[in-house]
C-alpha cells in the first residue's frame, strides 16, 4: 500500500494488481504442495480438520449444498493421498440451505469420534438439526464408520454454523457450538454419544453485548497456564469476548474488544499459545487480519480493548479468512490468495514468509459460483479452511473451487510450544493427557 501510494503521488506508472505473483510461481520458493485432490462441486468444498496423531493420517473435508456431508482423506503417504470415505446427508434434494459446514475431532471413552455441524434453513427438513457425531475408531476400516448421534435443538432452529472441541481441565471432551442463540452452547460428548435425553448440552456461554440474543460466529477454546483457567475467546456481537469457563456454570467475563474502527461484528479470534495477543478477523472486503494486545483488559487495567496493535494482510482488495496460530507463525486460509504464512513475533510489524495459491479462479467471482442472479461479487472464494498437525507440520488446505491441499513449509518440520518458550498450545488438543499447562502443574 505504501508504494501504491507513493508510485500515484509521484505519478508514476502503476502495475496492475490482479496478479499476486508471476506466471509459473504459483507459491513462494519455501512452500511446495504435496498433493492436491479436486472434490468437484464449484464452492461445494468448506472446513477442514486433520487428526493429529501420526498413527491415523487422516483429514476430514466438510461439503455442503448439494454434497452435503463429508470426506476423508488418507495421508497415510501424503504424496498419494486420496478420499477413501465420504459420507452425505440422505434425501438431499429435501433439504435447503448451507448444510454441512463446521467439522470436529474428539477422543474420549478410549474412542475416536468426529463431529460435523449443519446449517440447513429454519423452515426446512432438518432445521433444529445442529451436529452429527460418527463414530470413526475403526478407521481405516471404512465399513466400521457409523453415525451414533444426531443434535438437535427443539427450542430454535437454523443449526451451528461452527464448533471447536477442547479438553476441558475437569477431561470432559466438549464441543463447543454456534447458533441456537444467546451465547454458545456446550455439549460433553461422552454424555452425547451416551444417548443423554438432552443430548449432552451442560453449559451455555454468554454474549455480554447482548445476553439476551447476542450470537458467537466462531470462537477458540484454549488453557492459560498462568492463571489456571480455561479460556472462551469468542467471536460475534459487539467485538470479541474472553471468558473464564474454568466453571462452566458459571462463565466470568474477563474482557472484551470493542469498539475499535472498522468493527462490524466479529467472526474468528484466536489467542497466542500464552494468551497475551489475538489475532481477530473481520467478514468484509478490504478488512485486514488485526492483532490486538489483550493484556490490558486481562488484568484489569481496562474493561475493554479499542484498538489494534497491528494488522497484515496479502492483498488489499481481497479478505484473509480462517487462521490457525503456531507461535511464531499463523497460518491464514487466504481466500482468493489460498495459503498464507505470515510471522507475528513482533506483532506490531507483522510479515508474511510463505504463500500458495491454491485458487485458480477469477477475481471477486463468488456470486457468479453459486448461481446468484446477479452473477458478480464476493471474493469470499477459494481458500475457505486451514489446519496444521503438529508431529510432523503438514498443513491442509480446503479450497471451496480447488478441493483439497497438503503443503509443506520448508523449516517448518512440526510445532511444539516450548519450543518458542511458550506453552504447548494451539487447537490440536491432547486427548489423552489434558491441556498442557495443567499437566506441568500436575507433575511439579
Amino acid at each position: 500500500m505504501r508504494i501504491l501510494v507513493t508510485s500515484l503521488a509521484l505519478g508514476l506508472a502503476v502495475p496492475p494488481l490482479l496478479a499476486q505473483h508471476p506466471p509459473g510461481k504459483q507459491g513462494s520458493t519455501n512452500i511446495r504442495a504435496v498433493v492436491h485432490i479436486p472434490l468437484g462441486g464449484d464452492f461445494s468444498t468448506t472446513d477442514i480438520e486433520i487428526e493429529q496423531e501420526l498413527s491415523r493420517p487422516y483429514a476430514y473435508v466438510t461439503r455442503r449444498y448439494q454434497f452435503s456431508g463429508f470426506d476423508v482423506v488418507s495421508l497415510r503417504d501424503p504424496s498419494k493421498a486420496y478420499v477413501m470415505y465420504s459420507w452425505r446427508m440422505e434425501n438431499p434434494e429435501l433439504h435447503t440451505g448451507s448444510g454441512a459446514l463446521a467439522p470436529a475431532y474428539v477422543k474420549t471413552g478410549g474412542r475416536y469420534y468426529f463431529v460435523q455441524s449443519y446449517q440447513y434453513t429454519s423452515t426446512g427438513v432438518d432445521g433444529d438439526l445442529g451436529m452429527s457425531v460418527f463414530d470413526v475408531t475403526g478407521l481405516p476400516d471404512t465399513s466400521k464408520v457409523r453415525e451414533v448421534a444426531r443434535v438437535r435443538t427443539p427450542d430454535t432452529r437454523g443449526g451451528f454454523h461452527e464448533i471447536f472441541a477442547y479438553k476441558h481441565s475437569t477431561a470432559r471432551a466438549l464441543v463447543f457450538t454456534t447458533g441456537g442463540n444467546p451465547g454458545a452452547r456446550v455439549y460433553d460428548i461422552g454424555r452425547t454419544v451416551s444417548g443423554d435425553s438432552g443430548f449432552g448440552m451442560v453449559a451455555r456461554v454468554p454474549n455480554p453485548s447482548d445476553p439476551a440474543r447476542g450470537s458467537y460466529h466462531d470462537f477458540y477454546v484454549g488453557f492459560d497456564p498462568a492463571s489456571q483457567q480455561d479460556r472462551f475467546y469468542g467471536a460475534g456481537t459487539g467485538g470479541y469476548h474472553v471468558y473464564d469457563i474454568t466453571n462452566l456454570d458459571a462463565p466470568r467475563l474477563l474482557t472484551s474488544v470493542t469498539g475499535f474502527a472498522g468493527l462490524t461484528s466479529g467472526h474468528t479470534f484466536t489467542p497466542t499459545p500464552d494468551g497475551r495477543y489475538a489475532v481477530a478477523e473481520l467478514e468484509y472486503q478490504y478488512s485486514p487480519l488485526r492483532i490486538f494486545d489483550l493484556k490490558p483488559g486481562l488484568d484489569g487495567d481496562v474493561k475493554a480493548i479499542s484498538r489494534p496493535i497491528g494488522a497484515w494482510m496479502t492483498d488489499w482488495k481481497n479478505l484473509p479468512h480462517n487462521h490457525e496460530v503456531r507461535w511464531p507463525y499463523v497460518f491464514v486460509s487466504d481466500y482468493e490468495d489460498g495459503l498464507s504464512v505470515f510471522n507475528m513475533m513482533d506483532p506490531t510489524n507483522p510479515y508474511t514468509v510463505g504463500y500458495y495459491d491454491t485458487y485458480d479462479g477469477p477475481h471477486q467471482n463468488r456470486l457468479a459460483y453459486i448461481n446468484h442472479p446477479s452473477g458478480v461479487g464476493g471474493v469470499n472464494n477459494g481458500a475457505f479452511g486451514v489446519d496444521v498437525r503438529n508431529a510432523d507440520g503438514l498443513i491442509v488446505i480446503s479450497d471451496m473451487t480447488t478441493g483439497f491441499w497438503a503443503l509443506k513449509m520448508d523449516g517448518f518440520d512440526g510445532w511444539n510450544g516450548h519450543q518458542w518458550g511458550m506453552p504447548n498450545n494451539s487447537s490440536a488438543q491432547d486427548w489423552d493427557n489434558g491441556p498442557d499447562g495443567l499437566q506441568k502443574k500436575k507433575v511439579s
